[in-house]
């Protein structure tokens, strides 16, 4: 008869206990919004999503390491679990953003509107405790044994998550080759980030026939080139000689397109400090 054996620490340490409270405040958060039965639309269906999700995985995580099942899974743990803390820590900073911007108007008065305010607050708070996690576990210099808990690691989750963001604000790029270049290099360097993050977590990278901080240092210097055309092209081509419509709504094509120009900046020194990082890193291993 198999024993199931209980691993306290997974919620007696700092992590567990910061994954404990992510999952009590996603949870609140959530319940508070649907409580106001107000939230629908794009935005809203993201930010109930964003706390859902972070809500259902964080709570599964913690399941597996308290029943220690986590070491049977055939994928880096550590890495899987770092990368998961990073990304839930930015969606539900985007929605503790988005979500009072949207549905919450001046002046805020009545239930609905504190149960909102509340749930803003309980988003804010949970984000505080995802970015706990990843800074109690973000690998210390010179410990690369989990890639993406490194800052490297993490900062191509945030690339990955920038990108997504970029291509949720997409409208119209197809009547100039130069906006038609920039969404090559958005949908490029996601593709090849993400591939990277999958391989990490699938424990590929240790069969690749080249050195792996090589490659990362290569592929990092090739993605800043690239969004620098693209920091430059996107508001040339967007906003030469047009200033923003006196009708410009809450889908306005001037105001997606300045969130794009901001985001590709975002993502340019993303892959600046990804490119310092990792030379850094190669740097000090050579001798060795």
């Amino acid at each position: 008869m198999a024993v199931v054996s209980v691993n306290w620490r997974a919620v007696t340490s700092w992590v567990g206990i910061a994954r404990l409270f992510a999952v009590l405040l996603s949870c609140l958060s959530f319940s508070l919004v649907a409580s106001t039965g107000n939230f629908g639309g794009s935005y809203g269906t993201w930010c109930m999503f964003s706390w859902c999700f972070c809500f259902a995985i964080t709570l599964l995580v913690l399941l597996l390491e308290l029943l220690e099942l986590s070491s049977k899974l055939p994928v880096s743990w550590d890495d899987l679990t770092a990368a998961f803390a990073m990304l839930a820590a930015l969606l539900v900073f985007t929605s503790s953003v988005v979500f009072p911007s949207t549905f919450i108007s001046s002046p805020c008065t009545g239930a609905r509107c504190a149960r909102q305010a509340a749930a803003t607050a309980m988003s804010c708070l949970c984000f505080l405790a995802y970015a706990l996690e990843v800074g109690l576990t973000r690998a210390r210099p010179g410990d690369i044994s989990s890639f993406l808990s490194t800052v490297p690691g993490l900062l191509k989750v945030f690339e990955a998550y920038i990108a997504c963001l970029i291509f949720s604000l997409l409208n119209s790029y197809d009547s100039y080759a130069g906006l038609q270049w920039c969404v090559a290099v958005y949908s490029i360097c996601f593709i090849i980030t993400l591939l990277i993050i999958l391989l990490t977590i699938g424990r590929c990278l240790s069969y690749m026939p080249c050195p792996l901080e090589k490659v990362l240092v290569a592929y990092n210097a090739l993605a800043l080139l690239m969004y620098l055309t693209a920091v430059i092209i996107w508001p040339l081509y967007n906003f030469n000689g047009r200033s923003r419509p006196n009708n410009c709504g809450t889908n306005c094509w001037w105001d997606k397109s300045l969130g794009v120009t901001f985001l590709t900046i975002f993502n340019f020194l993303a892959y600046l400090v990804d490119l310092v990082y990792s030379t850094k890193m190669v740097f000090i291993r050579a001798p060795s």
